[in-house]
């Protein structure tokens, strides 16, 4: 039986595992976390803020892995 998570527990998952990578395939696999994050979410909806900084950390973090 699956147990239901906030959005906000959720959402810092996202963000450390992208925080936490360290080489550009590690990037791809958070990426795809974060598209999977946005696609459940998008269902019950959620604040826009919230995709837009798990992107620009995306951004960063494939900037730092290059």
């Amino acid at each position: 039986m699956l147990i239901p998570t906030p959005i906000d527990q959720s959402y810092n998952k996202v963000i450390a595992t992208i925080e936490s990578c360290k080489t550009k395939k590690q990037l791809e696999s958070a990426i795809r976390m974060a598209d999977n994050f946005k696609f459940l979410y998008k269902k019950v909806g959620y604040p826009k803020i919230l995709s837009y900084t798990i992107s620009k950390t995306i951004y960063k973090k494939n900037i730092i892995c290059q």
